[in-house]
């Protein structure tokens, strides 16, 4: 049996996964400059700081961005999951709720609208704020 036409759940697509991979690659564009600045050896300067610092930031900008398309990509199918569970119950109810009769009452049928006169006995009728009268003003028992 084919799997019917469903829409496919918004994932994470080839634009996330593009920054996450150019931030890797700065990322490792910077740690080889420090590693090359390091090997050569002398003094720290202003260019052994500015190695690191691109490094560091562009690899926490890396993982930071990998997480978020993981995370994203994980909700995605976990909400597309639930949308089919819902609509497996509904399905199943709905066709229970058709063979109740067949069934012999092991099956709760669909409610029905109640006739102009009837009212269930636990519904509370409802008064507007005109209505009211003193309650407003906290003479609740007089």
């Amino acid at each position: 049996m084919a799997e019917p036409d469903r829409p496919v759940p918004h994932r994470p697509g080839a634009v996330s996964l593009f920054f996450v991979a150019k931030a890797a690659l700065f990322a490792l564009g910077f740690w080889i400059w420090l590693l090359v600045l390091a090997v050569r050896g002398g003094e720290a300067t202003g260019v052994h700081l500015i190695a690191a610092t691109g490094a560091i930031c562009t690899t926490l900008a890396s993982v930071v961005l990998g997480a978020r398309v993981a995370l994203q990509r994980n909700a995605a199918l976990r909400h597309a999951e639930l949308k089919r569970m819902l609509v497996d119950i509904s399905w199943n109810a709905f066709a229970a709720a058709g063979n109740a009769e067949q069934l012999g009452g092991k099956v709760v049928p669909f409610p029905t609208a109640a006739e102009d006169g009837e009212r269930p006995a636990n519904r509370r009728e409802r008064v507007s704020v005109l209505d009211r009268g003193d309650r407003n003003r906290g003479d609740w028992g007089r």
